[in-house]
């Protein structure tokens, strides 16, 4: 798996959002014990725990998603090749994005938001406004 400091080292990534993203971040360190890896504005950051990651997002609203997961990839157009092939329900094809990944997202059966990321370059977080804390 290519390394880029913009994104966590797990494979498996829970996404989880919260109506305050500050506010969570404190109180998962408080009371697990995990620790701040990168800072995205005030609506997203990285955490991390032993080898675990997860990311905290900004619940916008009310939505019927109550958590999503991203997944690292070695191929993400080939990933969402096979997918769409399968039936899933695509919710946004492959996209480069700024901060070195490129991802597609999917939606389970159950509602849940899967996003396949495959990292394309390592980016400094400083480049696009994130605060890397490692």
């Amino acid at each position: 798996m290519s390394m880029n400091r913009s994104m966590p080292s797990s494979t498996v990534i829970p996404e989880l959002p919260y109506p305050n993203v500050r506010e969570a971040v404190d109180w998962l360190y408080r009371v697990f014990g995990f620790k701040e890896r990168l800072r995205i504005g005030e609506h997203r950051a990285q955490l991390t725990f032993g080898e675990g990651s997860l990311i905290v997002t900004q619940r916008i609203g009310e939505t019927s998603t109550s958590f999503s997961i991203m997944v690292r990839v070695e191929n993400a157009d080939q990933h969402y090749e096979h997918a769409s092939r399968s039936g899933a329900r695509i919710i946004n094809p492959p996209e480069d994005y700024p901060y070195g990944e490129r991802q597609y997202v999917v939606e389970d059966p159950g509602g849940h938001r899967w996003t396949f990321s495959q990292t394309v370059a390592d980016i400094d977080p400083d480049s696009w406004g994130g605060i890397l804390f490692e």
